[in-house]
C-alpha cells in the first residue's frame, strides 16, 4: 500500500477542514512548497493536493501554488477541487499534474467525465466520492466540497463507469476527515469487495501507525493522510514502509 500525504489549500494556505465543515477550518503555519519539500525527503513519491476554494465554487483558485508544486518534479501531483470542464483538465496535465482527480463533475456532467477518460486515459483521471453513511448504512455521494447530498449511493456512482475503464477512486468519509478517529475498514472492505479491480484510495480518520497497517492489511492500493502527517503523528521508521523512495 502507497500513503499520499494530503495537502489542502484554501485561500493560498495550508489548512485541514474537520468533517468537511468549511467553518471548522485550521491553519497551519507551514507552506505547500515546505510540505512537499518535507514529503518527499521522507521518501513519498506521490502527493495529493486538494483545492477546497475550487471543490466549493467551481474555480480552481489555488492554480498558481499548484502549477509551481508540479514544477518542481520532486513528487508526482494528483490534484483536484473545481475541476469541472475538460479545459481545466488539460491545463494540469499540460503544466505536469500526473493525475486530475474529479469528484461533483463525475455526478453532474457524467457523459463529459467518461470522454475525458477516452481522451487522457484512466491512469491520468481519478475519481473522488466523498461519503456520508445514510440511516441505510448505504454511503451516500456528497458533492460542491462536500455540503451538498446527492442522493446517490458510492456503489451506484462508481458501476457507472465501470465500461469506461475507470481504475483510480480517491473515497474520503467526511464524517471522519479531519478527526483523527480512525478510518471506516468496513466502508473500504466493502468497496474492495464490490468492485475489485478498482485501485481504492482510502482517505479520512487516519491517526497512527495501526490504522495504515489496517488499511494495508485490507489490500487498498492506497492511504491518503493530511493531519496526522501535519502533525507528526507518525515516525519516519512508521512511514518508511508506505514510501517507496525511503
Amino acid at each position: 500500500m502507497l500513503l499520499i500525504p494530503s495537502i489542502d489549500l484554501r485561500g493560498g494556505r495550508c489548512v485541514r477542514l474537520h468533517q468537511g465543515d468549511f467553518g471548522a477550518e485550521t491553519r497551519y503555519e507551514t507552506s505547500a512548497d515546505a510540505l512537499l519539500e518535507r514529503y518527499a525527503a521522507e521518501g513519498a513519491s506521490w502527493l495529493h493536493i486538494v483545492d477546497l476554494d475550487g471543490a466549493r465554487d467551481g474555480v480552481l483558485a489555488n492554480r498558481a501554488i499548484v502549477l509551481a508544486l508540479a514544477a518542481k518534479g520532486a513528487v508526482r501531483l494528483q490534484v483536484g477541487g473545481g475541476v469541472r470542464s475538460r479545459a481545466v483538465v488539460e491545463d494540469l496535465l499540460q503544466h505536469g499534474v500526473a493525475r486530475v482527480v474529479v469528484g461533483s463533475a463525475a455526478l453532474e456532467q457524467a457523459e463529459e467525465v467518461r470522454h475525458w477518460f477516452r481522451l487522457f486515459g484512466p491512469d491520468r483521471i481519478c475519481l473522488a466520492f466523498d461519503v456520508r453513511e445514510a440511516d441505510s448504512a448505504t454511503p451516500q455521494v456528497q458533492t460542491r466540497g462536500w455540503v451538498q447530498g446527492s442522493g446517490v449511493s458510492l456503489w451506484d456512482a462508481v458501476a457507472q463507469f465501470e465500461s469506461d475503464g475507470l481504475r483510480h477512486v480517491l473515497c474520503t468519509d467526511v464524517a471522519r476527515d479531519g478527526a483523527l478517529g480512525g478510518p471506516n475498514l468496513d466502508l473500504y472492505a466493502q468497496a474492495l469487495h464490490r468492485f475489485p479491480a478498482i485501485e481504492w484510495q482510502a482517505s479520512g480518520g487516519v491517526r497512527d501507525s495501526a490504522d495504515l497497517a489496517a488499511l494495508a492489511q485490507l489490500d487498498v492500493s492506497a492511504a491518503v493522510s493530511g493531519k496526522a502527517l501535519l502533525e507528526n503523528r507518525l515516525s519516519s521508521a512508521e512511514l518508511r514502509p508506505y514510501f517507496p523512495a525511503a
